[in-house]
């Protein structure tokens, strides 16, 4: 669950189409705290991370998210808000979003 508050921003570094998904690698100020299939709210949407590389991390948006967010709008270069999911036991600001 997320709370709705940006963490963090990220860059997109590279866009790559395959079968009708998009592989979105970006580069943040978090990329060496996250985890291979953490999942992460990119602009308010639930990616997981695919692969991490030094300071970029990959995230895969399938046909189904791309059809009803703006993920297929992005370029690189522009930035995205994020937001890693709630700790079980911290005191979080906004509101639960599930």
């Amino acid at each position: 669950m997320f709370t709705g508050i940006i963490e963090e921003i990220a860059e997109v570094v590279s866009l790559k189409n395959e079968e009708g998904n998009l592989h979105i690698s970006c580069k943040s100020a978090i990329t060496q705290e996250l985890k291979i299939d953490q999942s992460v709210a990119h602009n308010g949407v639930c990616l997981t991370v695919v692969d991490i590389k030094e300071e970029v991390y990959t995230i895969t948006a399938i046909k189904e998210t791309l059809d009803k967010t703006n993920l297929l709008e992005l370029q690189i270069g522009d930035v995205i808000n994020i937001e890693r999911c709630m700790k079980l036991g911290d005191r979080f600001d906004g509101h639960m979003v599930q």
